[in-house]
């Protein structure tokens, strides 16, 4: 096993907390190990924690369990029953983005002047909630808060809750709400062989795009595997600030683009609805219609329905699977009760997130918070049963 020397973040931008994982400071060193320990999935959909304006990342990767490519294995000598093919599990059609402007600036954290930054990962919530203040070169300060989730109750759903206020100056915004197919792997290690293989071309094949209004929808096939991804997305705009958009779309993008003329204290609120759906027989237009019905409903109830779901589900999980840490002996432990309690609850959230709605599928040994050990799992050499 290759051994890598561990990272730790500094405790005073780290800080322990027995329901969140809290980032209180940008640091790009850490940007692969945070992308994981930040990742929101729910068995079937994984997205790692990555920011919504598409970068910096090590990974960004969007990930569905059970979809995957076919790849021929290949050994320095062949021998019988050598298995030939092998099966990969790779990121798909990338929806999350959301790019910020102001006055044309945009906002982009290793340029960015940032007077506050708050990023965590909510284990009570289920939610990835982030909250930064920043300033641009012309000295308006913006704040901007925002929350991700991917639904336990609806198994095909994420979304994210994007907020903008400008605290002490008029300006023009921008915010592109974005999604790409087909996007190359931007991390691997050839030395490393528990990273996944890079395919070469493309792995994802355009089967259908259109809008309709504020909606997009984008739908791919493989190759050789034989699956069919259906991604879409909508949008819903909330302020008094005089505003417009403009959609769109190719084989392999999608954007909405909406342009503010924004206010002091004057709030932007922005929901963005994202949905998946794979099958294996299904055509490409049923497999468009199910995701807008899946749309439809999601859009209709609206984020504070998905928010209250999603907590009604933690709190039925934490009452049943919680741990609680008392009494600690820290001279012994070197660690304090609040950090063992984090501790004990992250590891129990991350099994949650990458068992709760794989139903029908494994759940791989890195779970969905990336592409590594291709998104196999391991069973056990014989049945066992297990009691729960």
């Amino acid at each position: 096993m290759i051994h890598h020397v561990p990272l730790r973040p500094p405790a005073r931008d780290f800080p322990a907390d027995e329901w969140n994982v809290i980032e209180k400071g940008f640091h790009p060193e850490y940007l692969a190990q945070l992308e994981t320990m930040l990742a929101l999935g729910n068995g079937y959909l994984g997205m790692r924690g990555c920011p919504e304006e598409g970068g910096p990342n090590a990974e960004n990767a969007t990930l569905i369990n059970g979809f995957y490519e076919i790849r021929p294995i290949v050994y320095a000598e062949d021998a019988y029953g050598f298995a030939k093919t092998g099966q990969t599990i790779f990121s798909v059609t990338e929806s999350k983005i959301i790019k910020l402007f102001v006055d044309d600036e945009p906002f982009w954290l290793p340029h960015a002047n940032l007077l506050r930054y708050d990023r965590r990962l909510n284990m009570k919530s289920g939610t990835l909630d982030r909250e930064i203040l920043w300033e641009t070169p012309a000295g308006k300060q913006v704040l901007i808060t925002s929350r991700r989730l991917v639904s336990f109750a609806n198994r095909h759903v994420a979304a994210i809750s994007y907020n903008v206020t400008l605290l002490n100056a008029a300006a023009s915004l921008v915010i592109s709400s974005e999604m790409a197919a087909d996007a190359p792997s931007t991390f691997t290690d050839a030395n490393d062989p528990r990273q996944t293989r890079i395919f070469a071309g493309r792995m994802l094949h355009p089967r259908r795009s259109y809008a309709k209004d504020r909606r997009i929808v984008l739908c791919h096939a493989t190759e050789k595997s034989r699956l069919t991804l259906a991604c879409a997305t909508d949008h819903a705009l909330e302020t008094s600030c005089p505003h417009a958009h403009k959609v769109s779309y190719t084989e392999d993008f999608g954007q909405v683009a909406f342009t503010i003329e924004a206010r002091p204290d004057c709030p932007i609120h922005l929901t963005k609805y994202m949905v998946y759906h794979t099958s294996q027989t299904a055509s490409a237009e049923e497999l468009c219609g199910r995701a807008e019905w899946t749309l439809d409903r999601v859009t209709t109830h609206g984020f504070q329905a998905l928010l209250s779901s999603q907590e009604q589900y933690m709190d039925d999980f934490w009452r049943r699977s919680d741990v609680r840490i008392r009494d600690i002996k820290e001279e012994r432990t070197k660690r304090s009760t609040v950090e063992i309690q984090q501790a004990v609850r992250f590891n129990l959230f991350h099994i949650l997130q990458a068992s709760a709605r794989a139903e029908d599928t494994g759940v791989p040994a890195k779970g969905l918070t990336g592409q590594a050990y291709e998104g196999h799992y391991f069973g056990t050499p014989r049945p066992t049963c297990y009691r729960f």
